[in-house]
C-alpha cells in the first residue's frame, strides 16, 4: 500500500518535504520509520531511534503502534517546532 510521508522543521531541511513509500498491508508507523531508517544515511541520522521524533497519522498525533491504511499521510517532526 502507498503512504505519503511528510517531514517538518529540521527533518524537512534534511530530507525534503514529502516522499511516497510502499508498505506491506498491516504495517505500522513504527515499521514505516524502520523502513525509512534503512533508506539512506541521512534518513538514519535524522530519524534515529535515539532522537526525539514525533509522528502523526492523518494530522493527529499518534504512537508508532498505529496501523497504516492505503493512502495514509504520516508526518514526522521534532517535538518542538517553530511557528
Amino acid at each position: 500500500m502507498k503512504v505519503q510521508v511528510r517531514y517538518f522543521a529540521s527533518l524537512r531541511e534534511g530530507l525534503g518535504t514529502t516522499e511516497a513509500v510502499d508498505m506491506p498491508p498491516g504495517s505500522t508507523v513504527g515499521q514505516l520509520r524502520d523502513l525509512l531508517l534503512a533508506r539512506s544515511e541521512r534518513h538514519a541520522e535524522l530519524l534515529a531511534r535515539g532522537r526525539a521524533v514525533r509522528c502523526a497519522l492523518a494530522q493527529k498525533l499518534c504512537d508508532e503502534s498505529q496501523a497504516l491504511v492505503e493512502g495514509a499521510e504520516v508526518a514526522f517532526f521534532p517535538p518542538v517546532t517553530g511557528g
